[in-house]
């Protein structure tokens, strides 16, 4: 349901605020401004590359069918040979058979529509007598079923695309989404570490590929549970809201100037998922520690950018192009180039999670110290920590194949 569907049912709404202790805008560290505009996922620079003749191209055409049919050989560069494209997209097969399975009813489930792959829950519902407690069962079963990260928070309309997008027509269609889910759970799945250090090359894609599917394993499972509850619920990947901004909210953690969440346990390197549910559960609150601070001093990933699409400068109410959000003051990531990049190399790109000072291991002491040290005040000795021993440095995809062969 659209916004100007809600007005004319007379129902209000709901954004941040609406609800009894609901998670300010100012908490959430959000500026959202009189002039702001829902975003259309139409207007996403990747399905922008299917019907916008400013994106689209034969090397965007050639990008997205290497997914299906991977290259013999792109470059004579090791990272970028068959069996890299072989790995990358076999991590990708079981989003796509998802995101494949209905396309003849106009649907990308996962990607530009919401999972429908559900059994009907029973009539009668479990009663939830403590909303607290429901929240810490919630998390409990998504870690079984293999969760990194799990946080909760209230449904904003805000951040729900205003219009879903159609393959079929290349065009908008309604937003599917009912408006009466009052809770959102938020998952998030590290990436491989060792695969992102690859970057750039069709060989590091891998790890967004298997991204995609633990959240698939993890959105399907949890949200089948509290189905099987009696309630609700909506299970989401890419699709239906921009996940940034609710996992904010969910407390997973804090906005970079790469344009990407910052988490505490694993940094920028994670693939985000959303259940809206009308199940009742208790909101967590945003978590701070440090990094938009942090990030104000530090130009790694603007620096490292190729194609300099990440801002040098503050955060602002700046959009390069249609594919940016209207009326929030943020650090605005120029998608246009970013996507050329891709399509040009024939691969996704991670330079600036590869670079990141906070794409760490954090299981260790020492990565942990630093962390603390980047959320004080001695913010700028971390900075210069991170250049003298942690340069981020491209790994050559050939050693990532040699060393995992190793006994």
């Amino acid at each position: 349901m659209t916004e100007s569907d809600s007005k004319r049912d007379g129902r209000a709404a709901p954004s941040a605020g609406a609800g009894s202790g609901a998670v300010s805008d100012e908490e959430a560290g959000f500026e959202v401004l009189d002039h702001f505009e829902r975003f259309s996922q139409k207007n996403d620079i990747y399905s922008r590359a299917f019907w916008d003749p400013e994106i689209r191209s034969e090397r965007s055409d050639r990008f997205f069918e290497t997914y299906r049919t991977p290259l013999k050989k792109w470059k004579r560069a090791e990272g970028f040979r068959q069996k890299d494209y072989a790995l990358r997209n076999a991590s990708w097969h079981l989003p796509d058979i998802f995101a494949e399975l209905k396309e003849d009813e106009n649907r990308r489930e996962g990607f530009l529509d919401p999972f429908t792959v559900h059994r009907d829950g029973p009539e009668e519902r479990v009663p939830v007598e403590s909303p607290a407690e429901m929240s810490r069962e919630i998390k409990h079963v998504g870690r079984v079923f293999g969760a990194d990260l799990v946080g909760i928070t209230e449904y904003d309309q805000r951040w729900v695309y205003s219009h879903a997008y159609s393959r079929l027509g290349e065009t908008e269609k309604p937003q599917e989404l009912p408006d009466d889910l009052p809770n959102v759970i938020v998952i998030a799945q590290q990436m491989d570490r060792g695969l992102i250090d690859t970057v750039p090359s069709a060989l590091s894609g891998t790890a967004t590929g298997v991204g995609y599917s633990h959240d698939t394993l993890v959105l399907l499972g949890l949200a089948q549970y509290v189905r099987n509850l009696g309630y609700r619920a909506v299970a989401t990947m890419n699709d239906t809201a921009l996940a940034i901004p609710l996992a904010i909210k969910a407390g997973l953690g804090e906005y970079g100037r790469h344009g990407l969440l910052i988490t505490e346990e694993f940094g920028p390197r994670v693939r985000i998922g959303k259940i809206f549910t009308d199940l009742p559960l208790e909101p967590d609150r945003p978590k701070t520690f440090g990094v938009q601070a942090f990030c104000d001093l530090c130009r790694r990933c603007s620096d490292a950018c190729p194609v300099k699409a990440i801002p040098t400068g503050p955060p602002s109410e700046e959009i390069y192009n249609r594919s940016n959000i209207v009326g929030v003051k943020k650090w605005t990531v120029d998608a246009e180039p970013c996507f050329r990049f891709w399509a040009n190399q024939n691969s996704d790109c991670s330079i600036c999670v590869r670079v990141c000072p906070y794409n760490r291991d954090f299981s260790k002491p020492a990565a942990r110290a630093w962390r603390w040290l980047a959320g004080t005040p001695l913010r700028r000795l971390a900075l210069w920590l991170v250049d003298q021993f942690a340069p981020g440095q491209r790994v050559d995809p050939g050693d990532w194949w040699t060393n995992g062969r190793r006994p």
